[in-house]
């Protein structure tokens, strides 16, 4: 008598690869935008093509190290919420030493990709690790955990930039808040999706925190990020294309803030205007690239 089969199971690379969130490359991108603002504009829109593409490497290794870290901390937190209970670590299907392996290799990957950089860089690259260590059990203490990620965000602006100069001057950190603000601004919209969750459970997030008033804070959050822009492009003078790119941005916020200040939003709409903000950062970056011309 022939057996039955039994039912395929998804292959561990595959669950490898959802564990890194290769699988939504939006998350990836958009911790890579602000690295590549800061590459093309310290280098004048014309950075070492190898330079770049250990920024955008790094990026990625970085960002995957961040993603199972994050998940380790969460294992027993995310099967309590609707949008992470299939996350291999939370539903059992990697197990934790699988899953410390896994970040190991990806620190190493960024750490052999770190020492191509100058000693600032390479020193920047060593301080942002300890953010990304702490940034999920600042959910569990801190009430906006979304700021540290930000200041996470934000070293990719600094490590990028000095990667160029070698030094970190008044551009830098005005590239810096507007990463940080916009950070501030869509990972609080992402955050909006899980607030019924996240207060259920009893995490923390900017979402929760500023409650009724998210939509205002988000859109404070977005104003200061053209502010600091704008401001960059005074001192740095950078030409029409840039000023083009900041009015699509500028108007591609003032949407998402006016679409959040609406009643019945469905869940669904957060993570649609969080890929959105991949497609402003983009075009943020074209405009940065051909307004250092």
């Amino acid at each position: 008598m022939l057996s039955t089969p039994e039912r395929n199971q998804e292959p561990t690379w595959l669950v490898i690869i959802r564990l890194l969130r290769w699988h939504k490359p939006e998350g990836r991108l958009i911790l890579m935008i602000p690295a590549l603002w800061a590459v093309f504009l310290a280098a004048g829109g014309k950075p070492p093509l190898p330079l770049v593409g250990v920024i955008i490497l790094g990026t990625l290794a970085t960002s995957a190290a961040g993603c199972v870290v994050n998940d380790l901390w969460d294992r027993d937190i995310d099967p309590e919420v609707e949008r992470t209970r299939d996350r291999p670590l939370a539903s059992r299907a990697l197990s934790v030493k699988v899953g410390i392996a896994i970040a190991i290799v990806a620190f190493f990957c960024a750490a052999v990709l770190a020492f191509y950089l100058n000693p600032i860089s390479f020193w920047l690259s060593v301080a942002a690790v300890p953010v990304i260590l702490l940034y999920p059990a600042a959910k569990r203490v801190f009430p906006v955990p979304q700021l540290v990620l930000s200041i996470a965000w934000g070293f990719a602006v600094l490590i990028s930039w000095s990667a160029v100069t070698q030094n970190l001057s008044q551009p830098t950190w005005l590239l810096w808040g507007a990463t940080v603000l916009w950070t501030l601004g869509f990972d609080t919209v992402y955050a909006m999706s899980d607030r019924s969750d996240d207060k259920r459970i009893g995490v923390n997030s900017s979402a929760l925190f500023f409650g009724d008033y998210a939509p205002i804070a988000i859109g404070i959050f977005f104003a200061g990020t053209i502010l600091c822009l704008a401001w960059l492009g005074i001192v740095i003078q950078l030409h029409l294309v840039f000023w083009l790119s900041l009015v699509v941005a500028t108007a591609g916020w003032v949407w998402q803030s006016v679409r959040l200040n609406q009643q019945d939003i469905p869940n669904s709409a957060y993570g649609e205007m969080f890929q959105q903000n991949v497609w402003i950062g983009f075009i943020l970056l074209a405009g940065m690239i051909f307004g250092s011309f």
